[in-house]
């Protein structure tokens, strides 16, 4: 079986390359330069601790110490994902409002901020789902070897 964390990454990249087909199909635009970007469907932050989370109950045990500090952290990453960062993103979203206002009556120097840096609880869960599903592929592919 191959090592958690080459499980965990593999995962996250797969769902950093899911963003663009998501992107294709729900927007009918092709952008690959999402797949350096935060935020978007599947969440990658929780593909990513997902798989590692299940590789390594798989590896040590799902009663071990190991997998209950993997788990806590994993459960940590996924609420940053959706809360402090998506709070982030609505702080953008109304600066760019405002300044978008006073561009309208008045020259203002500065550019938009990005605003997409958080996940929506559905964005979380098709990481979830997402992380869940390359684990058994990739738990299924190294057993077959």
């Amino acid at each position: 079986m191959l090592n958690p964390g080459v499980f965990a990454l593999i995962s996250g990249l797969g769902a950093q390359a899911a963003k663009i087909l998501v992107e294709l199909f729900s927007h009918r635009r092709w952008r690959p330069g999402i797949f350096f970007e935060n935020g978007g469907m599947p969440s990658s932050h929780t593909a990513t601790v997902t798989t590692l989370a299940l590789a390594v109950g798989r590896a040590e045990g799902f009663g071990s110490s190991l997998f209950s500090l993997v788990l806590v952290f994993s459960l940590f990453v996924i609420f940053e994902a959706t809360g402090l960062r998506q709070e982030i993103g609505k702080q953008a979203q109304l600066i760019n409002d405002l300044m978008d206002s006073a561009l309208a009556g008045k020259h203002v120097s500065g550019s938009r901020l990005r605003e997409l840096m958080g996940h929506t609880w559905g964005e979380v869960f098709g990481g979830l789902v997402f992380g869940t599903m390359m684990y058994f592929l990739m738990a299924g592919l190294t057993k077959a070897l």
